[in-house]
């Protein structure tokens, strides 16, 4: 039997931002893991649905729609740099270090494509993503 490949949408949200904050990961169109934060920001949350969504796949081949550009450099190309250079960059420091190191191993251990999906722009998987990060926040997860 061939393997199916994983669907994911991922999203975070944080209301104010920094405030409280939600992440949502939609596996095949149905929810599949939701998490809060207190004290968050809405790239930490988007971060943590893509460490979320790795981490339910298990090494299965997926492919992981996020409307974030800026996970999408961070672990496909800036991260390379920064562990080149023990976790540094020029200008300062890496904000949410902590998530970098934890989603880039991740990632790199993984059978996951990440592609990036416009937000707000009717894509039913991102507005689904969306709202249940929303959920998430409200809710606290």
């Amino acid at each position: 039997m061939i393997g199916i490949m994983l669907t994911y949408y991922t999203d975070g949200s944080c209301e104010p931002n920094p405030g409280a904050g939600g992440f949502a990961v939609i596996r095949d169109m149905q929810v599949a893991v939701l998490g809060s934060e207190p004290d968050s920001t809405n790239i930490r949350m988007e971060g943590k649905a893509i460490i979320a969504a790795l981490k339910d796949a298990g090494g299965e081949p997926c492919e992981i729609y996020t409307d974030s550009e800026f996970w999408i450099n961070v672990i496909t190309k800036w991260s390379l740099a920064w562990e080149k250079n023990g976790w540094k960059k020029k200008g300062g420091e890496i904000k949410n270090l902590d998530i970098v190191r934890e989603v880039c191993p991740l990632y790199r251990n993984s059978n996951a494509t990440l592609t990036w999906v416009r937000g707000h722009n009717n894509d039913p998987g991102n507005e689904l993503a969306d709202q249940w990060a929303n959920e998430a926040r409200i809710r606290k997860a």
